[in-house]
This record gives C-alpha cells, sequence and structure tokens, in this order.
C-alpha cells in the first residue's frame, strides 16, 4: 500500500489516491483531493475559500500552514442578509451577501504546500479536476441533502441560482453537478499559478464585482494576502503527543486545553463517558470569552492561556507508505452567495459567520485572520504519525474531534469505528447529541438535553486515517458528510 486517503467525498478520496499511486507523497495527494473538492463538495469548499494544513514529516519540521480566510479593508459596506439553514432538529442562523466576503486563502494554500513538499507539476495536480468540472460530478445523497438545506443561499443572486440550480432548483441526488468556469480557473491555476487570482485579472473581476454591489474585499486586500507557516499547538496525551492548529486559530487551542483536561481528570482505566465529555466541551466554550478572542493574536498567548489554567467545510487526511501525515481543512463557510461571473470563484461568507465573529460582526482590523474552529491534527506517538484527522461543522468541529480522539487512544477502536460513533456537543447551555448517547446519565448531571432522532452533518463531518502498531494502514469516512477511504 502506498497511502490511505479518507475524504468527504468518494471522487475527493480517489483523486488523492491516484495521486499516490502515481509516486505523489501525502501532501501532493491532500492537494490533488482539495482541488478536487471544489468540484465534488462545491457548496463548502471552493476558489473562494480558506483553510489550514497540518504536515508532519520525516526528516521536516512540522509544520500548520494557515491560509485561512483574512477580514478584509474597512469602508462603507451593504447589510448583511441573514438566513435561516434547518438541519432537522436545529437551525442556525447565516450571514451572506457582499459584505459577507472575506479575503480568500486557498489558493495561496496550494502555493505555499506544493513548493514546500511538493513533487507532482502543479498543472498534472489542477488537470483531473478542471476535466471532472467539465463532465460533471452525480450528485450523492449527502451532496444532495448540502444543495436542499443551502438552497435559500444558492437562491440569493442570479449567478448563484443559474450556477447551482440551473434547472430553477436545488440539485437532487442522481443530477450531475458541471461548473464550466471552474475548469477554466483550474487550467489557469495550473498553467500559471496563483498570481492571476491574487494579482491579476481573477483578483481584479473578484474584487469589483464584490465591491460595486457593497462589500471591501479589495484588490489590495487580495494582493497583500499569503500564507503563513505557524508551530503547531503540542499537548500531551495517552503518553502520545497531538499537535494541532495554533493561534490565531481558536479552535486547536480549545482542543488542546480539552484534552489537557481529560488527561489530568481522566484515566486510561477509566476513559471519559458521556457525563466526563460533556463537562470538558462546557469548559472549552466557556473559554472562548472576549479576552480569550482578544489574545488570539498576541505573541505567547498559548503559553500564558494553557499555563494559567491547567498548571460550511471539508476536511482530507492522508498517510503515505513513507510516514508523511498531511491533513487539510478547507472551508467555504457555506458560501456567500456570491458567484463571479468568468471566474470560478463563488466568494465565502466568513465576515458573516457568528461563531468566527462573537464580539460583534466586522470587529476584526483588516488583514487578522479571523479565529476559526477548523484544527488539523495529528497525533504522534514516539514521534512518528499514528492518527491524521480533521472535521467539518462550524463549532462542532472541536467536540467532534475531541471525540474521536478519545475513541481511538482510550477506548481502543480503530478509525472508521471512532468516527462513525455517536456524538455529542455543548454549546450555548443546550447539550446536543445523536442515538447512542447515554441521556440518563447526562440528565441526572443537569444536562438540558437537546437529542437529534438520527445521526445529522450538524455533528461534523471527520475524516481520520490510522497507522497501527504492525504499520497497517486504515481510515474512516464520515457518513454523516458521505465520506469516503480509499487505499493506494
Amino acid at each position: 500500500m502506498r497511502g490511505i486517503v479518507a475524504a468527504g467525498h468518494p471522487v475527493t478520496a480517489e483523486a488523492g489516491a491516484e495521486i499516490l499511486r502515481a509516486g505523489g507523497n501525502a501532501v501532493d495527494a491532500a492537494l490533488a483531493a482539495m482541488l478536487t473538492s471544489f468540484v465534488a463538495e462545491p457548496l463548502l469548499t471552493g476558489l473562494g475559500a480558506g483553510g489550514y494544513m497540518l504536515v508532519a514529516a520525516p526528516g521536516h519540521e512540522d509544520v500548520l500552514l494557515d491560509f485561512f480566510v483574512a477580514a478584509p479593508g474597512a469602508g462603507e459596506r451593504a447589510p448583511l442578509v441573514p438566513v435561516d439553514v434547518s438541519f432537522g432538529d436545529a437551525n442556525q442562523v447565516f450571514n451572506i451577501g457582499p459584505a459577507s466576503c472575506g479575503v480568500y486563502g486557498a489558493l495561496a494554500g496550494v502555493h505555499a504546500a506544493r513548493e514546500r513538499y511538493g513533487t507532482i507539476p502543479l498543472e498534472e495536480l489542477c488537470a483531473p479536476a478542471a476535466a471532472l468540472a467539465r463532465t460533471g460530478v452525480e450528485v450523492n445523497a449527502e451532496q444532495a441533502y448540502l444543495f436542499e438545506i443551502l438552497s435559500p443561499i444558492t437562491e440569493h443572486s442570479a449567478e448563484s441560482r443559474a450556477q447551482f440550480m440551473p434547472q430553477g432548483s436545488a440539485l437532487a441526488l442522481g443530477e450531475v453537478h458541471r461548473d464550466p468556469a471552474l475548469a477554466d480557473a483550474l487550467d489557469l491555476l495550473g498553467a500559471e499559478g496563483t498570481a492571476p487570482f491574487y494579482t491579476g485579472e481573477v483578483a481584479a473581476a473578484v474584487a469589483d464585482w464584490v465591491g460595486e454591489r457593497g462589500g471591501t474585499l479589495s484588490r489590495a486586500d487580495l494582493a497583500a494576502y499569503e500564507a503563513i507557516p505557524r508551530r503547531p499547538v503540542r499537548v500531551d496525551y495517552r503518553g502520545r503527543e497531538v499537535l494541532t492548529n495554533p493561534p490565531p486559530s481558536a479552535g486547536g487551542t480549545l482542543l488542546a486545553y480539552a484534552l489537557a483536561l481529560l488527561e489530568r481528570e481522566t484515566t486510561t482505566s477509566s476513559p471519559p463517558g458521556a457525563v466526563e465529555l460533556a463537562r470538558a466541551m462546557e469548559r472549552m466554550q466557556s473559554e472562548r470569552t472576549p479576552g480569550f478572542l482578544d489574545g488570539l493574536a498576541e505573541p505567547g498567548f498559548l503559553e500564558t492561556f494553557m499555563a494559567s489554567r491547567l498548571g460550511s467545510t471539508t476536511h482530507i487526511s492522508v498517510m503515505d507508505e513513507a510516514g508523511w501525515a498531511c491533513a487539510v481543512t478547507c472551508t467555504n463557510g457555506e458560501g456567500s452567495g456570491v458567484v463571479v461571473p468568468g471566474t470560478g470563484i463563488h466568494v465565502n461568507n466568513m465576515m458573516g459567520e457568528q461563531d468566527l465573529s462573537p464580539l460583534g460582526f466586522f470587529t476584526h482590523p483588516p488583514g487578522r485572520r479571523l479565529p476559526s474552529m477548523m484544527a488539523p491534527t495529528v497525533v504522534l506517538s514516539e514521534g512518528r504519525p499514528e492518527l491524521v484527522l480533521g472535521s467539518a461543522g462550524s463549532n462542532r468541529i472541536r467536540s467532534a474531534l475531541l471525540q474521536v480522539i478519545v475513541n481511538v487512544l482510550d477506548r481502543g477502536m480503530d478509525a472508521a469505528a471512532a468516527v462513525e460513533a455517536p456524538r455529542l456537543h455543548w454549546e450555548d447551555g443546550n447539550l446536543y447529541s445523536e442515538p447512542g448517547i447515554d441521556l440518563e446519565a447526562l440528565a441526572a448531571a443537569g444536562y438540558a438535553l437537546a437529542p437529534f432522532r438520527q445521526r445529522n452533518l450538524f455533528f461534523g463531518g471527520c475524516q481520520a486515517v490510522e497507522r497501527a502498531a504492525d504499520g497497517v494502514l486504515s481510515g474512516g469516512g464520515d457518513p454523516r458528510r458521505g465520506g469516503a477511504v480509499v487505499a493506494a
């Protein structure tokens, strides 16, 4: 086996595996899968998205590449447009429109990762995704569900309706989604790199289109953007070292904090149950204060924070035969409903995400990376990657990752079982849960319960790959998001 890929769609995972078969490494595979996800998973990622990539590789320093969305420049802007999205047993309000558009970073991330680690030419990584965008991808059950629940967003503009609702309604199971403009953009990326998208004609088209409609995303914002390498957060858990996303992202810091709490307060002989997990989630959320959010951008914040207390998205996980591990999480939010003609870009709505602006919208200074919950994560055993994972799911990302790590390291589950196991999530005084969680114990502990009737993508979309003690690779693709695992 040359390696294994876990991703949010079978087509996405297969694209990464094909690169492994061609001799690429885990980062090459992750990039090919990421580019393909723009076609196969179009509502939650794309050219207008942002994200993070964590790479742990023999002979290389562990690095987190930050290419998340940045706040655009200030100025007069149109009002945000609120839309209500139903997950069946829970509703969530998202804000879209031109004012919600932040500075995209996905393509800067592709460039930075390929420059650092890549062995396959960019043109070869882009070509299969471009061909797929022209021929189209058949909509599976999970993508059909997303097209349905996110239709209030795709209905926003004539351009988004033409792109995502070509017959006047949300694409349904079995229909084919095509995107010729995205295909052209991927060809341009393969031929000319990222320059057209940040300083050239595409950047000008995007900035002008958004600006003319009341957004503040400018040509200068795009020209100034670059991916930033960072040192990962490190926390010990059950004899392993967990690497995850550092400040100014919020998710990795909170995940590390929760793991440290569980390490201190539970044992391997008595692993955390539902009540202990709920308490860790509650404490994790309680730390997300104004002071915490303000401090994320300050040097040394992580060390001070930990010492003082302890004395819409897709993810791809890859491991290869050489011991490389790569975790990349990328999101367009739910999309802004702003599709720029001729560019293949549906711009993100990050400036309208309440989860990213808990202190109020438009409070982040221009250029500041937004405090995402996304946390691509690698677990090291004796310095070698044992588990690589990450999740979609907004505020539910941190709780999904916490539970999958506990399932593997405390409960001895393999990656597939750990990903598929029922989940819970604490937020704003409510404890949401899937069927299979011990509700009686949680009720006795005083939690206000909000049970779901069935497994739901509300609880995230975690994709994980594990290397067993004998070196055998296996993976878990989250059924909540149509996840898939493909070996090469």
